[in-house]
């Protein structure tokens, strides 16, 4: 009876998001830029012995016991569990750090991290980018989400990465920063909780239906030039102005974003974020899809300190930077059974369908 824990990283996208739905790359040029962060979903498994009455018992935030996978009510569970054709007794059960719905990309780092999970127990090797191509189908054409890719691709990857997309395929690029350097920029970021949580599909509907009749094809292109401009940023700009530069960007970023649709913001949204400017951040944006979640702020890392006892202290989440994404952290297996860890194998090939 094997046992196995995996922990996937939760993301923050800085710029590019909404260019990241096939919908709009498969025929124009797209590019996120993002990070995955130290807070994490995890989800642990063990094997069961075949002649136990429930051959699933499956514990979130609620607790299934089912004989059938095609009974679990879980759609995600469902979904996966089918796609591998799994069959044995299994104890299933998930923590995370933050909630669902706060706009750090919970829904694609849970299938990523199951994928992985499940790969690893029936032995069937996978690189990263096939873990985050697969989440992505069953997301997308399984359970039928209104998502995009990024979400996936950091929490697989991990660490500070712009991605570049077009035409159906993807190709990494991990950002290239000194130590100091990237130091300083994380030390720059905040994130502040809105107090309000938000369920994506709904903030998306709108967006989706513009994505497709082209109304925002001119926002997006912007979007696609200004992920380019932050990688260029954080890689050339002078270390005594490259977190102002990246600050105002995002402040661009975020007055287009506003735009979108009036579910992504409202009124209290609206005056916390130009609290957080008034309270010494360049700039930033409400992380996800909009509607609530955390505010993400770029501040000056030197007033770092000062800007974050300025609020109240149940509003700030300090992250840090992940550099492993979807990791097996343990797995322990009896005489006869032979599982090995499903991301070992090498990342190889960096370009690939992600439609």
């Amino acid at each position: 009876m094997g046992y196995i824990t995996v922990r996937t990283p939760l993301r923050i996208s800085f710029f590019g998001g909404g260019t990241d739905y096939p919908e709009y790359f498969m025929d124009k040029p797209a590019a996120v830029l993002g990070m995955a962060i130290n807070r994490y979903i995890y989800i642990n498994a063990l094997r069961r012995p075949a002649f136990q009455s429930h051959e699933f018992t499956l514990a979130y935030s609620q607790l299934e016991r089912v004989a059938n996978i095609s009974d679990i009510k879980h759609p995600a569970l469902r979904v996966a569990l089918e796609a591998f054709k799994h069959t044995h007794p299994l104890d299933m059960s998930t923590l995370a750090n933050l909630p669902a719905q706060s706009g750090l990309g919970s829904s694609g780092s849970f299938m990523v991290g199951l994928i992985n999970l499940l790969a690893t127990l029936n032995n069937k090797p996978m690189t990263k980018l096939q873990i985050a191509q697969m989440a992505i189908d069953l997301e997308r054409d399984k359970l039928k989400h209104v998502c995009g890719v990024q979400d996936q691709l950091h929490a697989a990857f991990g660490g500070l990465n712009f991605f570049y997309l077009t035409g159906g395929r993807t190709r990494i690029s991990p950002v290239l920063m000194t130590a100091d350097r990237l130091r300083y920029f994380l030390d720059s970021l905040v994130l502040v909780f809105t107090g309000q949580t938000r369920s994506a599909p709904q903030v998306l509907k709108e967006q989706m239906e513009a994505t497709q009749s082209g109304s925002l094809d001119k926002d997006l292109a912007r979007y696609y030039e200004m992920a380019q401009e932050g990688l260029k940023i954080l890689e050339e700009d002078s270390p005594q102005t490259f977190i102002r530069s990246f600050g105002e960007l995002m402040h661009e970023g975020w007055k287009r974003k506003r735009g979108f649709s009036d579910a992504m913001s409202n009124s209290a949204i609206d005056e916390l974020y130009d609290e957080g400017r008034r309270r010494g951040a360049y700039g930033g944006k409400l992380c996800g899809a909009g509607g609530g979640g955390f505010l993400l702020f770029v501040v000056p890392p030197e007033k770092r300190q000062s800007f974050i006892r300025s609020f109240e202290p149940e509003r700030i989440l300090e992250v840090d930077l992940d550099m492993q994404g979807t990791t097996v952290l343990t797995y322990a297996q009896l005489p006869g059974e032979n599982f090995t860890a499903a991301a070992a194998a090498p990342d190889a090939l960096l370009v690939s369908s992600v439609a």
